[in-house]
């Protein structure tokens, strides 16, 4: 009988047990969780030790929790960030737009650099120059001058005469403001030389000369010579003039000649032709961009 009632008792304490179990379910939950995610070395600890273990690796769960947490939250900021603008700002897309702009504008401005030396070169020939050449004449103060005078900076050449009625007017006019706008632009009026050569020896003597281009500018250099001398000089630069050899003192009569500037270059080489057509303005751009190119290559001007 009394085993008969132990053994109900040890049965009826089972029942309970899974009534109790039964009722409260997180407890059968919880506890299995936490002995099954529990590290093998905590349990190896003692009984004073566990909960100090415990609490550490709470504490490191929480801290490593929040920081990964945070730093997550930010770099996926960034990421929206980059996404939204995607991988180009504004600040980069104006340098890629400046710099574009300025390679376009470097390489037009070289292709025109190459077009002219292109130019120049074929108008020099071979053997001797297409346009210009050895030329003895006098200047205004009766001194000899040359070719070799025109060296070392750019010239501007024109023919003309003083009786002409209008069209060596307005072709110096036009050369008075070129001369100008070059000094103006150069800042030197030592590497332009401006030339006047009569195609009318006969009445421009140097006196005549330089009373008739004081009217226009001071700066231009007259020249003058036998009627050899001008005809040579003449058919060095191609230039066409009807004027008589054989003229009477007093003799009226007109010159036809070429209508042209010669622009050379400081070896005294032709590379550039202004016509009637050209304005002070076109004509002043054209003799800057040789200058400029002369001196960007590096050559010597002479400045006295």
């Amino acid at each position: 009988m009394p085993a008969t009632m132990g053994m109900a008792s040890n049965l009826f304490g089972r029942v309970a047990r899974h009534l109790s179990a039964f009722e409260n379910p997180s407890s059968q939950r919880i506890l299995p969780l936490l002995r099954n995610t529990t590290p093998s070395h905590c349990r190896a600890y003692t009984q004073a030790q566990r909960p100090q273990c415990g609490q550490s690796m709470a504490a490191s769960r929480s801290s490593f929790s929040t920081t990964a947490f945070r730093s997550r939250a930010k770099t996926m900021g960034q990421l929206r960030q980059r996404n939204s603008t995607g991988p180009f700002s504004w600040k980069a897309a104006l340098l890629f737009v400046l710099t574009g702009a300025g390679m376009m504008l470097y390489f037009r401005v070289e292709k025109a650099r190459l077009e002219r030396k292109r130019i120049a070169e074929m108008s020099k020939g071979v053997g001797r120059p297409k346009v210009g050449g050895p030329f003895v004449l006098k200047d205004l103060d009766g001194k000899e001058f040359t070719a070799e005078d025109l060296k070392g900076k750019y010239s501007f050449v024109y023919f003309g005469f003083t009786h002409c009625p209008d069209i060596c007017p307005d072709e110096l006019d036009k050369m008075a403001a070129i001369i100008e706008k070059v000094k103006e632009t150069t800042k030197d009026d030592k590497i332009f030389m401006p030339v006047f050569i009569t195609c009318d020896p006969a009445r421009d003597t140097p006196a005549v000369l330089r009373a008739y281009l004081q009217e226009f500018h001071p700066g231009i250099v007259g020249l003058t010579g036998t009627y050899d001398q001008v005809k040579n000089v003449c058919r060095q630069y191609r230039v066409y003039f009807s004027t008589p050899r054989d003229v009477k003192p007093g003799e009226d009569y007109l010159v036809d000649h070429s209508i042209y500037f010669y622009l050379m270059d400081p070896d005294n080489d032709f590379v550039e032709c202004i016509g009637r057509q050209d304005t002070p303005e076109s004509a002043s751009k054209v003799i800057l961009e040789h200058i400029n190119d002369w001196k960007r290559e590096g050559k010597p001007l002479k400045t006295e």
